[in-house]
């Protein structure tokens, strides 16, 4: 969102949601509804892509791609 010069209002209008659940979602809402994530991931122009190959190789190639989330949300909040 800050990457594409977003703040959470001109996010929540995009993605048809409120600036609060952009709020709580930032912070990890526990139980945000899957379609608003995705709503929102598309209004942030991010892909989300679901692998069904065999459990090994999946689990081989998510490991040795994917992002470290906790560190991203780290960064987030020290920004502040």
């Amino acid at each position: 969102r800050r990457r594409l010069g977003l703040d959470q209002r001109a996010l929540a209008e995009r993605a048809g949601v409120s600036r609060q659940w952009i709020i709580e979602a930032e912070h990890g809402k526990p139980g945000a509804a899957v379609g608003l994530l995705l709503r929102t991931l598309d209004a942030l122009g991010v892909t989300l892509t679901v692998d069904d190959g065999p459990p090994d190789s999946r689990a081989a190639r998510s490991a040795a791609h994917a992002p470290d989330i906790d560190a991203i949300v780290r960064r987030s909040h020290k920004r502040r």
